[in-house]
């Protein structure tokens, strides 16, 4: 494995580059320092709000590109590379289908801010981890003043058996993503991370050879095959331990930083 030849590298957040307490390592932020040096151009690309993913990564922002909202937005630094909004009218059409499924909280995610109606404190200090920009609305129907980029449903157990099985036959026509074990997405047909990344890697002239690409869930599976480099965490879903075309250690042991020392030291050997 000729790691030497890599110059894009690209991350999930939560699950990956994120530990267990939402944190990012010192490690590495020191391993970044060296990326200008080798060439290589870092790539955060999450489910979270662009404001979300900009707090976890302050003291970089200006220099890598963030994929945020799993897709429907994608800037580097301050240029804005892509907004894939939801389709207008189908917005109050999903909300009203969400508001009858049991137990779940509803997010409608905009460019500018997401909005929420309930005001369940638990949700509510939960979702701070993931939201740095929302307003608690009366009636997500009747948000008006924002493009919307997607619907983030969550529910306190599992998104995927209380959640998925009530919009599965939105997938005809919405991107329809179990991100977390708890989150599930609605989005526009082309709002995943793949997307997004094959128009960067196009952009600056990057292959898939040349591509280095960390995840853990099903809203990566997209951004994984567009890498040679594909590995999935230890704490990966079945779904991305099979498609990777490599695994390292779980979030909670640093596996991102475990390759990315093993490719700085290709880069410099």
């Amino acid at each position: 494995m000729d790691l030497s030849k890599v110059r894009l590298v690209v991350t999930d957040m939560d699950g990956t580059l994120l530990n267990t307490k939402g944190e990012v390592s010192d490690s590495f932020f020191e391993l970044f320092k060296k990326f200008k040096a080798n060439d290589i151009h870092f790539v955060a690309a999450s489910g979270r709000q662009y404001d979300s993913i900009t707090n976890k990564l302050a003291s970089i922002v200006d220099d890598i590109t963030i994929i945020a909202e799993n897709g429907g937005i994608a800037k580097r630094g301050a240029e804005e590379l892509l907004v894939t909004n939801l389709p207008a009218e189908n917005t109050n059409q999903i909300i009203e289908l969400l508001r009858g499924i049991d137990d779940v909280f509803v997010v409608l995610c905009g460019k500018k801010s997401s909005y929420i109606e309930t005001k369940d404190a638990t949700f509510i200090e939960l979702f701070n981890e993931y939201y740095a920009a929302y307003e608690v609305v009366e009636d997500l129907t009747k948000v008006d003043k924002d493009d919307f980029v997607k619907i983030a449903v969550y529910h306190f157990e599992s998104s995927e058996e209380h959640i998925y099985p009530s919009v599965k036959h939105l997938e005809d026509s919405l991107q329809v993503k179990v991100s977390g074990k708890n989150w599930l997405d609605l989005s526009h047909p082309n709002a995943n991370k793949g997307y997004a990344l094959k128009m960067l890697q196009d952009k600056l002239g990057i292959s898939k050879s040349e591509t280095m690409v960390f995840g853990d869930y099903n809203n990566d599976l997209e951004m994984l095959a567009l890498a040679d480099f594909s590995y999935a965490m230890e704490n990966a879903h079945p779904n991305v331990i099979k498609i990777a075309n490599y695994k390292t250690k779980s979030n909670d042991e640093n596996g991102v930083e475990y390759i990315l020392n093993k490719l700085i030291e290709a880069k410099e050997s």
